[in-house]
Order: C-alpha cells, then structure tokens, then sequence
C-alpha cells in the first residue's frame, strides 16, 4: 500500500480526469454501489486498487494492472475504484493516497495491505502468494470463505460491536460518555430499519477500529423504550441522531450505506479528537511506536536550545501543534528533536548539522522521505502537508532500506539552555617567571 505515501509524493497533477480503466478490461470497475456485491460477498480473492484518474503513479501502474488481471483471469480477482468519485468507499477502507492496494481476502472487512511491486510480475506474485495464504487457511479449518454471512445479519459487521441500547443504560452508556455516539431508533417491524440493520453493524465494526472507541454506534428499540424514544421525539423509522457529550443532540443528515455511515463518523471523530500527542524522540521506542502506527510521521528538528532559549523553542513547537491540529484527520504521527541529539537521523534524511528548523515526513514501512523546502511556519508546513496531501512532491529513500539508529537521551525540562560550567583552577602556587629557556619550547 502506499498510504499518503511518500512512494506516491511524486504523482503530479494533470488535466485528464477520466477512469483509467473501461468495462473491455480485465480489471473490474467497482463503485459504491457494486462493491459490497462483488467484494465484500464474494468468496473470491480480490486485489483492488484505489486510485485518482489525475494522479501519476496511477495512471504509470495502469498497463501493469490491466497485464496482471488478464494473467489471473479465472484465478484471483483484480479490481479498480476511482476513490475520487466513490469517496465513502475510500473512507471505509482508510484510503489516504494513490494509489492504495488492498488484499480482500479471508476476512473481507479487514483486507490487508499489498506491500509488493508494482510490475505486472510482482503483482501476480503477490496475488498468488496471498492465494497461497488464504487456502492455508482454509485447509486448517481457520476460515470458511469471505465470512461475510458469518456476520451479523449478512453485512459484514459484528453485532458485538454495534451497542444496544435501552432505557436503562441509555443516559450511562450516551450521555455520559466523552465518546461520539450515533444512535438508530428502529421499530422492528420497519422495512427501512432491516434494510439498514446490516449497514449499521458493518459501520459500526469498522468505525470502532478506526476510531479506536472514540466513536460508537448503537440502536434502540423505540417501541420497547419509549422513555428515551419520547424524550427525543421519536416519530419515524429508522431515526439517527448524534450524541456529544454536554451538547443537544443533533439529526443525522447522510447517507445510509455503510460506506457513507464511515465517512460520518469519521468526520465527527476528527471534529473531536484533540491534536496528535507531540512527542520528543527520547529512544529508539517512541519514534516505532509513533511512526508505526501511523501511515505518515512528521518530524521536526529543531535548533539547539542555546540557540533559541524555551521561548523561541516554544514558538516552533506551537507551529507544530497547530499544524497537527490541522491535519489531523489523517491521523499522522508527529515527533521533534533537538539539532545535533539524533546525528544518525539528520545523516539519513540529508539535514546534518545546517538548516534549523527542518522537517521532514517519513514513511517507515517503504522507507522513503520527504523534507520541507518551504519557511518553518504555518504557511510553509501548511503548503509541505498539502502537497503530501493531494499526491505531489518528490521523494528520498532511507540509505540502505533501514530506519537509521536512534540515540537515548534526557527529555527537554522546558528551560532555558546552560552553557557547561568550566571548571576552576588553583593556580596560586605556579610560578609564572617571564625567564625561561628557550631550549624548553
């Protein structure tokens, strides 16, 4: 996958904004409304690709694309979305750059990551070694096809996952919470809500994992709990509304496939969630961790506190803070460092020892980098993040395939700087005669 990935920094924008692929190719045309029909139910292994017509690194992959789904004709399935037209799709499915390579396969609502080639060859490769993989798994006993009717309702989504609710836990469970919640008032014998039933449990599943919690979804039902259902003035089927804590609920106003529930609530969670921990690169640790999980790392290096004082350091790190903020619907990692305390990591991304502050955006899982060009400042990183943003840019590969080694060292205690205090010498007792041997020189 190449998640706004710096393997995709180098897409340029171009005029041309048709598909990249048309129904005479061996490469399915997926959208939002045959996705879930063909994917998702299927009990196929599928590779599909997410892609942006404008984007340069898509429309480079499309003849591979198109070599590798005629070699697998019958064997593995390949598919194409235009995430720029079906954007819920893309949302549901985390989709941050072009293009994006997923691997549906065992489980169809957790695809993986294709993290091969992108020449026809490797392709196929990589199909055929996930091929291997899922019928492994079949053989063990471990998975019986897609698992799609294994899930509530036949949707994909676990009813675990999706919180029912009634009169008795509704004001513990809601209102209290410090979590979004989106809640379905339903009638059992509504045809509207059965259809949504399956809809709701896969939003709910994947807006759980994606959230991490922090947006939940559960149902009621309003003919059995009618203290809360009045309460709101329930009066049709299905309702939603949306729950923040301290807030007056507010109505629902999209779509109802699952897809379109995803982009929603990520859009609350983005809305609510604070800025992205800042962290200081204290250990080799905290850079895994950080960067590991996220699909970006942004990383600032900053002066030497000598050279700016806690003010000035401050200032560069409220930039930072504020452009985290900004951006952080992408749910990118963010981490600083000193100039001068990671000698190994300014080596590697071509800083060393000049141009403070700096910033760089690395990719840990393809090893690439990207570096700020632009003034350290709102205006500057908010043009480097959207250039990252949209696919554009250029592009450095990590030397030797390997993040470089991180240094172990003390955290900053917010202070001013201290130059080292020298040490005094006694020096009552020498003799400092002007005579003297030249012979002794």
């Amino acid at each position: 996958m190449r998640p706004l990935s710096l393997g995709v920094l180098s897409c340029s924008l171009v005029l041309t904004v048709q598909a990249l692929y048309s129904s005479s190719d061996d490469v399915v045309e997926l959208t939002s409304s045959n996705f879930n029909r063909e994917v998702v139910q299927s009990d196929s292994l599928w590779l599909v690709e997410f892609y942006a017509p404008w984007c340069g690194h898509c429309q480079n992959l499309v003849p591979d694309w198109k070599k590798a789904a005629t070699a697998l004709k019958g064997i593995v399935k390949l598919g194409a979305v235009d995430a720029d037209q079906h954007k819920s799709l893309g949302g549901q499915y985390g989709v941050r750059g072009f293009p994006t390579i997923k691997i549906f396969g065992a489980n169809k609502n957790k695809p993986e990551e294709y993290q091969g080639g992108r020449s026809s060859q490797a392709i196929v490769d990589g199909a055929m070694n996930a091929l291997r993989s899922l019928v492994k798994e079949r053989l063990s006993g471990r998975s019986g096809g897609s698992g799609y009717n294994k899930q509530s309702g036949g949707g994909g989504g676990s009813k675990d996952d999706m919180v029912e609710l009634t009169d008795d836990n509704f004001d513990k469970m809601v209102l209290a919470s410090d979590d979004v919640w989106l809640v379905e008032f339903f009638a059992p014998w509504c045809g509207h809500c059965k259809n949504l039933e399956p809809e709701w449990a896969a939003a709910a599943t994947a807006v759980k994992e994606q959230t991490k919690g922090k947006v939940r979804l559960g149902a009621m039902d309003a003919t059995v709990h009618q203290v809360v259902s009045s309460r709101y003035g329930i009066r049709g089927f299905p309702t939603i509304k949306v729950f923040r804590k301290g807030e007056e609920p507010e109505d629902y106003q999209g779509g109802r496939s699952r897809g379109d529930i995803i982009e929603k609530a990520l859009d609350l969670f983005s809305d609510n969630a604070p800025p992205p921990e800042m962290s200081e690169i204290l250990n080799e640790d905290i850079l895994k961790k950080t960067c590991e999980d996220s699909q970006l790392c942004i990383i600032g290096v900053l002066p030497h506190i000598l050279d700016t004082g806690a003010a000035g350091r401050n200032g560069y790190l409220e930039v930072m803070v504020k452009m985290a903020d900004k951006y952080k619907k992408k749910m990118w990692g963010w981490l600083w460092t000193e100039a001068g305390a990671q000698m190994d990591l300014e080596a590697s991304l071509g800083i060393g020892g000049f141009g403070y502050p700096a910033m760089a955006a690395i990719n840990t899982r393809k090893m690439k980098f990207a570096l700020l060009r632009g003034s350290f400042s709102e205006v500057g990183i908010h043009e480097f993040l959207r250039e990252l943003s949209v696919g554009r840019g250029s592009t450095a590969t990590f030397g030797g395939g390997a993040m470089p080694k991180i240094h172990a060292v003390e955290s900053w205690d917010g202070n001013d700087g201290q130059l080292p205090v020298e040490e005094d010498y006694d020096l009552s007792d020498v003799d400092l005669d002007d005579d003297f041997d030249k012979d002794e020189l």
